[in-house]
Parts: structure tokens; C-alpha cells; sequence
């Protein structure tokens, strides 16, 4: 059973889920919107909402902590550019737009990206 366990596995263990997630959200960073599944997007959101609001504030230890998950231009952009934009905004720095199924599979495919 399942009881207080968060998140989605995808099928995955837990090194390539994170790993998973640090590439979509570097790519979602570097490029403000991306096509990937519905469960994927979901999760994805409060990982990135959650490293865009510690670049709101360019500090030492923000920056090591992000430098951690991303390569060096993910963390530029997250400070540079993102961390200013939503300097007045509390949250909610994404969305997820729902496109339909994908032709191959079926799967549910979602649009996510950054509110500029």
C-alpha cells in the first residue's frame, strides 16, 4: 500500500526520477515551455516553482544550492532573468495547458511554461 507516499514513480527508481526531473526542468528553464505528458508536468511544477522562487533572492547559498541540480547556464537564467520577472509575484509562476493524446500511445500530453 501506498499510505503518505508522495509524488508519482513513473516506473522508475528514485536517482533516474530525479534525474528525470532535473532535465525537464533545465529544459523547461532554458526554453519557458515544453510538451511532455500530463503526470509528468504535474510533478514537474512545484520542482521548478520551488528553484525559481530561491532565485528570487541572489544569494550565496541559494546559488549552491541551485548549482547542486543545474549546469551553469540554467543557473545564469534562473537568476538573471527569471528571479527578477517574478520579483512581486508569490507563486504560481507556471501553467499546464492540456493538449490531448499523443498518436503513438495515447498518452495524455500537456503543455507547460512559464507566465511571462
Amino acid at each position: 500500500m501506498r499510505h503518505q507516499k508522495r509524488g508519482r514513480k513513473f516506473t522508475r527508481s528514485k536517482d533516474q526520477e530525479k534525474a528525470l526531473l532535473r532535465n525537464l526542468s533545465s529544459a523547461l528553464i532554458l526554453n519557458e515551455k515544453i510538451i511532455t505528458t500530463e503526470a509528468k508536468a504535474k510533478e514537474l511544477r512545484p520542482y521548478v516553482e520551488k528553484c525559481i522562487t530561491k532565485a528570487k533572492k541572489d544569494t550565496l547559498a541559494n546559488r549552491r544550492l541551485l548549482m547542486k541540480k543545474f549546469s551553469n547556464k540554467v543557473i545564469e537564467k534562473l537568476f538573471k532573468e527569471l528571479g527578477p520577472r517574478y520579483i512581486k509575484r508569490n507563486g504560481g509562476y507556471s501553467k499546464i495547458l492540456k493538449v490531448g493524446p499523443r498518436k503513438t500511445d495515447s498518452a495524455k500530453l500537456s503543455i507547460i511554461e512559464l507566465i511571462k
